[in-house]
């Protein structure tokens, strides 16, 4: 069996907890994880969302899940489309949300990009618009 097929079932459920819980399923997230990873976003820790540097361990993943929480609220998480091959699953599809302190909210476009070995996650990189982010924030 390849990686992406026990993979897939589970990162769907995780994309539907997380827009369930509209964000309170952190360690469903973690569940995923490799205790070595390779987290990464393309926001890389700009000034406004340091949370979103890179990540190596399930420590800092959950610093950058905790940091983008406590920053904004969630609106939705809506995956809408998968691609699967060999050790790699892409998630295409929408995310929004509103600033805590600013009141802005913003929709963006999300891609997800993850690679698996023997069941975990040990890499991730996440794609969106990075200006609309970093706008909502202040």
């Amino acid at each position: 069996m390849a990686e992406w097929e026990q993979a897939l079932p589970r990162i769907k459920a995780a994309c539907r907890a997380w827009n369930d819980t509209k964000g309170g399923s952190i360690d469903t997230w973690l569940d995923l994880v490799a205790d070595q990873v390779d987290w990464r976003s393309l926001g890389d820790g700009r000034l406004g969302i340091p949370w979103t540097k890179k990540g190596k361990s399930k420590d800092e993943v959950r610093a950058y899940l905790s940091g983008l929480t406590s920053t904004f609220r969630m609106g939705h998480y809506t995956m809408e489309r998968f691609v699967c091959q060999d050790d790699c699953v892409v998630a295409i599809g929408r995310t929004a949300w509103t600033g805590i302190k600013s009141g802005k909210y913003f929709e963006t476009p999300i891609v997800t990009v993850w690679r698996f070995k023997d069941g975990k996650a040990i890499s991730f990189f996440e794609y969106y618009d990075t200006a609309t982010v970093l706008d909502a924030v202040n």
